[in-house]
């Protein structure tokens, strides 16, 4: 018991780095593979959380935080959604429609920033309300751009499953003409 075994010795890989085939216990394995960060929905998920916590920190700055709700409602939100993506959770979880919820959640958040945007910008004169304004105006964009390609994702896969429902219904519809006129 006492005195403690001596530790083993530290295997020479290890000091270089894990091995390939191992993974990294800890904190890292809480974060979001790299492959999904590069990806287009990882940046677009960055990019929201990252001007969603700017703006954030601008109203919380400023004289009168009027505005302060929105930015960090659409940072959580954002960086729940950047966890459940890169998590896999819209497998694991079938029961939740995952496509609208996302596209619910640009779409207000890109409404709601724009209105406190253009009021921020319009109606206050502290410096720290215009910047949360243009920091706004930018994220309106970003989640515009990301409900925009949610949408023509989602119509893309209706429109391939419209598509085969219509082959189905023309073969039976050849099918029963077929044979009407076969019994004839």
């Amino acid at each position: 018991m006492w005195p403690p075994d001596a530790e083993p010795e530290p295997d020479p890989e290890s000091a270089h780095g894990p091995r390939s085939g191992r993974t990294v216990p800890g904190l890292r394995a809480l974060l979001p593979a790299r492959a999904f960060l590069c990806s287009l929905k990882g940046r677009l998920l960055l990019a929201e959380s990252g001007l969603s916590f700017i703006t954030f920190i601008c109203y919380v700055v400023s004289s009168a935080s009027a505005f302060l709700t929105v930015p960090l409602l659409e940072f959580l939100l954002a960086v729940y959604f950047l966890f459940a993506d890169a998590m896999q959770l819209n497998d694991k979880w079938q029961g939740l429609c995952w496509p609208m919820m996302d596209f619910l959640r640009c779409v207000t958040a890109a409404l709601i920033y724009f209105v406190i945007s253009i009021t921020a910008v319009a109606k206050y004169s502290d410096g720290a309300y215009k910047a949360a304004g243009v920091f706004g105006f930018f994220a309106t964009i970003v989640f515009a751009i990301d409900f925009y390609l949610i949408f023509n994702e989602v119509a893309k896969f209706l429109k391939q499953g419209d598509s085969g429902n219509e082959t189905t219904a023309h073969r039976t519809e050849e099918e029963n003409s077929n044979s009407d006129s076969d019994s004839d």
